[in-house]
């Protein structure tokens, strides 16, 4: 299968989530800084907290609503309003009116309107897409979110100084646009919305509305005891990816001895502990995006199981290296190897979670999986305490027990994948009438 053959919903989505990740990227480092410079430091972290907090909170009641609603709809809503928000911090940080209260508002607004949306956009990913292209599309999204990342991170960059309401007019100008694409060509994909399954044992039961509904859905996801695994797989995964900003960046900037990695003749550029994270960053970057797109044809011969143990293995392994080395070209090399499992891992991991939550409740459960890596943000922090405490060799030791965790926890996931798609199997030959009229 090639990229031409998917969906058609999964190529617009791919093009609109790239517009949408941009953005992101672009917006909230800039929105940050922004409110520091109104609000000072303090402040502008308890508003920010905020912001997080509303996102979280929004992200569970489009999940909900996706399941009910359908996906279109959050996802227009959220385009539209991301649209209006845009424009009116614009608006709010023009020469013609200057408002810190405005900006904080409509940055409010703009964060729970993604993150209601975002569960519709993820669910609708697995609507369309069998377990046989699951590895592919996931490849090529994970492709498009790197890229995004880098060059959002750059045009915010570069334009955030004296062009910071252009930027902002700029993202409701793309969120137009990708509202209309979602409106006029995006096609409702929610399971519980289809009329083609209505009458058919594959239809889904459309959930209830109201918060009890909502709150009964997300007590059922907590109870589901295979979800739980891969949540706490996908903990302890992001919680070692984590580490290049929180532990391994207070540790290279505090220890790494400055050194000169190469020379242009009497140029010979010393780096200290923050240019060698930055040159780890850029590596990191440069070679998913390389990478990725090619990912699946270079691997295609491994199994799933093949790619997700030396996956996770390589990319835990580069971690406890850049935990204790303080070499520069030592940890340039294991950002090479950990960049090979990240890209080799990723796309199989998603494939999985595609595969094993339930389809009514589809929505709930991207909802609920995204806590992952607001746990791990948590799981980073606590290790930047522990470091002060426990040598580099013990940090490195810890990384290694996440990542063993996680493939032992895979194991038996895919195990159970395994299991569920042989079971329609195994009732379509037992239901084939055999030659003396018994079936087998």
């Amino acid at each position: 299968m090639n990229f031409r053959q998917l969906h058609p919903n999964i190529k617009l989505r791919m093009g609109v989530g790239f517009v949408q990740r941009m953005l992101a990227v672009m917006l909230v480092p800039l929105m940050v800084i922004h409110l520091a410079a109104l609000y000072g430091a303090a402040a502008a972290g308890v508003l920010t907290l905020v912001v997080a907090a509303a996102g979280i909170g929004s992200n569970f009641v489009g999940g909900h609503l996706a399941d009910i609603v359908g996906r279109k709809p959050l996802l227009v809503a959220g385009e539209a309003g991301a649209a209006v928000s845009f424009a009116a911090l614009a608006l709010a940080n023009s020469p013609w009116w200057q408002s810190g209260v405005a900006t904080f508002v409509f940055y409010l607004v703009n964060t729970c309107l993604s993150g209601a949306a975002t569960p519709a956009a993820d669910a609708m990913m697995v609507d369309v897409s069998t377990p046989e292209s699951r590895p592919l599309v996931y490849t090529i999204n994970y492709w498009s979110i790197n890229m995004a990342f880098t060059v959002g991170a750059l045009v915010g960059g570069f334009l955030y100084g004296g062009h910071f309401a252009l930027l902002l007019t700029g993202g409701a100008a793309l969120s137009v646009l990708t509202a209309f694409v979602t409106w006029r060509w995006l096609a409702e994909t929610a399971p519980s919305l289809d009329p083609a399954l209505v009458g058919t044992p594959e239809a889904v039961a459309r959930p209830d509305g109201g918060i009890t509904s909502m709150l009964r859905g997300y007590l059922s996801v907590a109870r589901d005891h295979v979800f739980f695994r891969l949540l706490v797989a996908a903990v302890l995964t992001r919680s070692i990816e984590v580490q290049i900003s929180y532990y391994i960046a207070v540790r290279l900037s505090a220890h790494f001895p400055r050194q000169t990695l190469a020379g242009l003749g009497a140029w010979t550029p010393q780096l200290d502990g923050v240019a060698m994270l930055g040159v780890l960053r850029a590596v990191n970057t440069a070679l998913v995006v390389a990478l990725a797109l090619f990912a699946n044809s270079l691997f295609r011969k491994l199994s799933d199981r093949a790619r997700l143990y030396f996956g996770i293995a390589i990319f835990t392994a580069g971690y406890m290296v850049w935990a204790v080395s303080d070499s520069g070209w030592v940890l340039i090399a294991a950002a090479v190897v950990l960049t090979v499992g990240e890209v080799i891992n990723v796309p199989v991991k998603q494939a999985i979670l595609a595969d094993l939550v339930d389809p009514a409740a589809r929505s709930k459960y991207m909802a609920a999986y995204g806590l992952n890596a607001r746990i791990g943000l948590l799981v980073g922090s606590v290790f930047v305490t522990l470091g002060a405490l426990v040598p580099p060799l013990g940090i490195s030791l810890l990384y290694g027990v996440f990542g063993l965790a996680a493939i032992v926890l895979y194991r038996s996931l895919l195990r159970l994948r395994e299991s569920r798609a042989a079971m329609p199997a195994q009732a379509t030959v037992a239901a084939t009438p055999q030659p003396n009229g018994a079936t087998s």
